[in-house]
C-alpha cells in the first residue's frame, strides 16, 4: 500500500482528522502523538517504526531506549503506558523481544489497554473489539516489513463501539477495583 492511501485511510478513519497523523481538538488542528518505547531486543525495530511514524506525520514521543545496550523492558513500558494514560499521548507502541512482557507490565497502568499483536487480524480486533490504546510487538516475532504494515493498519483502525463499547467499559472499571 502507497503512502498516499494510508494517508487518505488515516483521514477517514474515526478520532483522525483531516490529515495523516493529525487531529482535531477544540476546532485546532493537532499532530497525532504516539508514545514509542522498545527494550535492548526491540531497539533495532523501533528505530524502524519511529521512521514509519514520523513518514504518517505521527509526532513520536521516544521514551528509549536510545542503544542496544540491555536494558529492562518494564521500565520502557511503563513509560509507553504513563504517557498515554497521562493523555500526553493518544498511543503509545512498545517493542521487546517477543512483546509479552512489555505488554503485562503496560497494563498495570490503569486506563490502559495494551495489545501484543502479531498479524493484521489480532491488529484490527485490538483497536475495533478493544479499543487497545497501546499497541506491543515482539521483534523476533514480527520481522520490520510486517510491523511497519501493522503499525499503519493499527493507526488507521478505529473502535467499532456498539456492544465491544460495555465490555471495554469492564475492562475499564477493573482499574477501580485495584485502587
Amino acid at each position: 500500500m502507497q503512502l498516499a492511501e494510508i494517508q487518505r485511510r488515516l483521514r477517514v478513519a474515526r478520532r483522525t482528522p483531516a490529515r495523516a497523523g493529525h487531529r482535531r481538538l477544540g476546532g485546532e488542528e493537532e499532530r497525532l502523538r504516539v508514545a514509542l518505547g522498545a527494550d535492548h531486543g526491540g531497539f533495532a525495530l523501533k528505530e524502524e517504526l519511529r521512521a514509519c511514524l514520523q513518514e504518517l506525520g505521527v509526532q513520536v514521543e521516544d521514551v528509549g531506549t536510545h542503544s542496544a545496550e540491555p536494558v529492562d523492558y518494564p521500565d520502557l513500558a511503563v513509560a509507553v503506558a504513563r504517557q498515554v494514560a497521562a493523555g500526553k499521548c493518544r498511543f503509545g507502541i512498545v517493542v521487546d523481544g517477543a512483546g509479552l512482557g512489555s505488554c503485562m507490565t503496560a497494563n498495570k497502568v490503569a486506563g490502559i489497554r495494551a495489545a501484543t499483536c502479531h498479524d493484521e487480524r489480532t491488529v484490527r480486533n485490538s483497536r475495533e473489539h478493544n479499543d487497545a490504546n497501546v499497541l506491543v510487538l515482539g521483534s523476533g516475532v514480527v520481522h520490520r516489513g510486517h510491523a511497519r504494515r501493522l503499525v499503519r493498519l493499527w493507526l488507521r483502525t478505529a473502535f467499532t463501539g456498539g456492544r465491544h463499547a460495555r465490555r471495554v467499559a469492564k475492562i475499564d472499571a477493573l482499574d477501580q477495583e485495584r485502587r
